[in-house]
């Protein structure tokens, strides 16, 4: 008896708990919750077609609307020197450097003791105080939203209606190495990174060439993924660059991974098994490409670079091909185009000859094969497949 009424009192306490976890099932976060709605914006496109005020607590709020939620968006308030104008700094941490934003924009900007006139403060950050070379301008919330999420710190004045964008990228990237997919032993040991602006200044590194071109743009609604397309004015065909950037028009999607992501939204025909666009790690592959007449694509955080247009001869040539000398290289290209040839026509070869025409192998060879193969229950054709299909399994296998 005294077990059934503790039985009982228990399970009563558990209703009433599940009735208390179903009314308010985060108490502590529930506030927070309601607060973070209560400001929400309901649609995140509506962030074109807001401007910037001359009053900093409404741009201020603005952009709070839209990165408050996130922890690594730091939002630092202060005043303009002996002025006491209110400003505002808003930056993602992590994507930028933390010594710009010191030494460069809040220490100079806080410190100044410069007697101004209130309607002068804008013109003499914007020339004088920050001293950060690439300064831009914006007065339209969605590109100081993108400006920020790229890695620039943006500047809010009050009492006027643009915001500074100060560049201070500087988050961490990885060192130029040799190419893990195209090592040479004679040629240049170093590849692409993963960092956009890099791969662009080794370009320029092998390439001094004023005409040498380079484009950039941005592509996915969500990632905003920053791609250059490289070409030089007088040797690529303006038809060629055309079709280029009308294919790049018609690309709609979220999000660029990488320049395989891109290379399948450009390529001819996608259903070809066939390879339509050619890769690389290498920079000075890509400049002796760019002299022929192609273009190439970087894609920010991939360290491939892409080629257009291809051909197949292109995939027999080597970066090494050009350090050597014709005739060494030369016969190099053929054994490649030869070993190319037996690769592919080889088990065609075997089949046929073993299946319908033995006549034409020589007899002491015919016993051999025929020695070999009577343990075998499989045709020739089965054969030769599970050859094939074993050696692509320990190829994949690494």
């Amino acid at each position: 008896m005294y077990n059934l009424k503790l039985d009982w009192n228990i399970a009563l306490c558990l209703e009433v708990l599940m009735k208390i976890i179903r009314r308010d099932k985060n108490p502590k976060n529930k506030d927070v919750i309601e607060e973070r709605h209560e400001r929400r914006i309901k649609s995140e496109n509506q962030a074109s077609d807001m401007e910037f005020t001359i009053n900093l607590e409404d741009n201020y709020a603005k952009l709070q609307a839209f990165l408050k939620e996130s922890t690594d968006v730091v939002f630092r308030k202060f005043k303009l020197g002996k002025l006491g104008i209110e400003c505002a700094l808003v930056y993602v941490d992590g994507l930028v450097d933390k010594t710009v934003i010191h030494n460069s924009i809040l220490k100079p900007i806080m410190f100044e003791t410069s007697e101004l006139h209130i309607d002068h403060a804008y013109d003499f950050i914007l020339n004088h105080a920050v001293t950060v070379a690439d300064i831009k301008e914006t007065n339209k919330l969605d590109e100081a939203i993108l400006f920020i999420m790229s890695g620039e710190a943006a500047l809010i004045i009050d009492g006027f209606d643009k915001v500074i964008i100060v560049s201070a990228r500087g988050w961490p990237t990885r060192g130029i190495s040799d190419p893990d997919t195209e090592g040479v032993i004679r040629g240049a040991k170093e590849g692409f990174t993963e960092t956009l602006r890099t791969n662009t200044a080794l370009l320029r590194r092998k390439c001094k060439d004023p005409n040498m071109v380079i484009r950039t743009i941005r592509l996915g609604r969500r990632s905003k993924t920053d791609i250059a397309y490289v070409y030089i004015k007088g040797i690529t065909n303006d038809e060629l660059i055309k079709e280029l950037e009308e294919r790049l028009n018609k690309i709609d999607i979220d999000q660029i991974i990488d320049s395989g992501h891109l290379e399948q939204l450009i390529q001819d025909n996608s259903w070809s098994p066939m390879p339509q666009v050619q890769a690389t790690e290498r920079p000075d592959k890509a400049v002796s490409n760019l002299m022929e007449g192609r273009i190439i694509i970087l894609v920010d955080n991939s360290p491939f670079a892409l080629i257009i247009p291809s051909t197949f001869a292109q995939f027999f040539q080597s970066p090494e091909d050009y350090n050597e000398r014709w005739i060494v290289a030369s016969f190099i290209r053929i054994l490649r185009w030869i070993s190319s040839f037996l690769a592919v026509f080889t088990p065609a070869i075997y089949i046929s000859l073993v299946t319908y025409h033995p006549g034409l192998i020589p007899s002491r060879l015919a016993l051999s094969i025929a020695a070999t193969r009577a343990g075998v229950p499989f045709p020739s054709i089965i054969e030769a497949l599970l050859m094939e299909t074993t050696i692509e399994l320990l190829r994949e296998s690494g």
